[in-house]
């Protein structure tokens, strides 16, 4: 019985780490090679604080909490980058984007604690 709520518990987490479907996730090394795409949106959803102690110069800051109600700020034909500390808030952001019918979604693993720059 104890193996299977653990497994019920793994099996949720894996879940909601998921990405949903219109959704890519890229390494930190392929961030860097389209990092200077000026056709794509590149969006920072750290805090200010986060953001103004170390971020790359391409991203812009919407926090997390701000995303749906700055999304309007955001051009819906063209790809969406996404990342946080980690990837977790940006995978949350990207569910967000999708859910509002945003299609090209990009979430970085790893996000800034995986930034070698």
């Amino acid at each position: 019985m104890t193996w299977l709520v653990i497994l019920l518990i793994v099996a949720f987490f894996a879940w909601r780490m998921m990405p949903p479907k219109g959704v890519r996730a890229i390494s930190t090394d392929q961030l860097a090679t389209m990092v200077d795409d000026k056709s794509k949106q590149f969006i920072d959803v750290r805090t200010v604080a986060e953001y103004k102690a170390r971020h790359i110069k391409q991203f812009h800051n919407i926090p997390l909490n701000e995303i749906s109600q700055k999304m309007d700020t955001l051009d819906r034909n063209q790809e969406v980058v996404v990342i946080c500390q980690s990837g977790m808030r940006s995978m949350q952001a990207a569910k967000q984007l999708h859910r509002a019918g945003f299609t090209n979604i990009t979430n970085v693993q790893g996000g800034m604690s995986a930034w070698k720059s």
